[in-house]
């Protein structure tokens, strides 16, 4: 099952994937859901309605929009690809390394990632499987920790790397506005049996970049819901982005960092691709 945003004229509204591929508004089977996380309350209902054959489907020219709205915390983990951690020469950590991801950097699957120049010179990608908590949990342990899992989507964590090699915290570098784009829509849990096994990669202007599989991820999915729920309650709706595997631009010989115009695909196996065009900008 697919949970979306689409936008069309002045509707932007969270939309289910009906069995003919067609989306349908919540709004169209009268169900109002502001928040990803009201949204997640009301599917059940939702796809009972829709299956029932209520619903007005949108038209072909409708957009996909950004599927999370509100979420209460974004948290990232940093070093957990095994294949990332060659390519960087880093030393492999003991425990996640865990980082807050603000959502004034969320953006839609297909908008423009906004570069300041002024700000940094060598913005990069890193193509991450997003999940998205769907029950209020805490202390949950790995064994029982993907039943808290309400979904998955694809997600660029866009860095400033002169930010983050140069503060001793990743946060700033990775929260500047739109570096977090994330789609095309959530894929419910139940329709990926293996969050370990999915094969991911990204490319830039159709130069493949990245290519590897979730199975190198040093801390499972599970893992991570586990370790996070420990110190702090994950709400329905919150989202973990687990990592990113090797290929990024600064790890290349030369670096080769985002430039305006440059197009960047992320993609994850059974969830599909987001891709996002670079503009820069500069204040003089």
């Amino acid at each position: 099952m697919r949970l979306a945003r689409v936008s069309v004229g002045s509707l932007c509204d969270f939309a289910l994937q009906s069995s003919t591929g067609e989306w349908v508004p919540f709004a169209s089977v009268g169900v109002d859901a502001a928040t990803t996380s009201e949204a997640i309350d009301e599917i059940r209902s939702v796809r009972a309605r829709v299956a029932a054959g209520r619903g007005e489907p949108v038209h072909e020219d409708a957009q996909l929009a950004c599927p999370i709205v509100a979420p209460t915390k974004m948290l990232a983990i940093g070093l957990n690809y095994m294949d990332h951690i060659r390519e960087t020469n880093a030393k492999q950590p003991a425990s996640p390394v865990v980082f807050a991801k603000y959502p004034n950097s969320l953006l839609g699957p297909f908008g423009d990632i906004v570069v300041d120049g002024d700000l940094t010179q060598k913005a990069d990608y890193e193509s991450e499987l997003a999940v998205i908590i769907g029950t209020r949990t805490r202390r949950v342990s790995p064994d029982d920790a993907l039943a808290s899992v309400f979904g998955y989507a694809v997600a660029n964590d866009v860095s400033a790397r002169d930010l983050q090699h140069s503060e001793s915290q990743f946060s700033r570098s990775k929260s500047l506005d739109t570096f977090c784009p994330i789609g095309p829509w959530i894929t419910t849990a139940d329709d990926v049996p293996d969050p370990q096994s999915l094969a991911i990669g990204s490319s830039v202007n159709g130069e493949p970049r990245q290519a590897s599989n979730t199975k190198e991820m040093i801390f499972s999915v599970a893992d991570l819901i586990s370790h996070l729920s420990q110190t702090m309650t994950l709400e329905p709706g919150d989202v973990i982005l687990t990592g990113t595997p090797h290929g990024v631009g600064f790890a290349m010989a030369p670096p080769r960092f985002l430039t305006g115009g440059d197009v960047v695909r992320c993609e994850v196996e059974g969830l599909g691709a987001i891709e996002n065009r670079v503009t820069v900008t500069r204040a003089n």
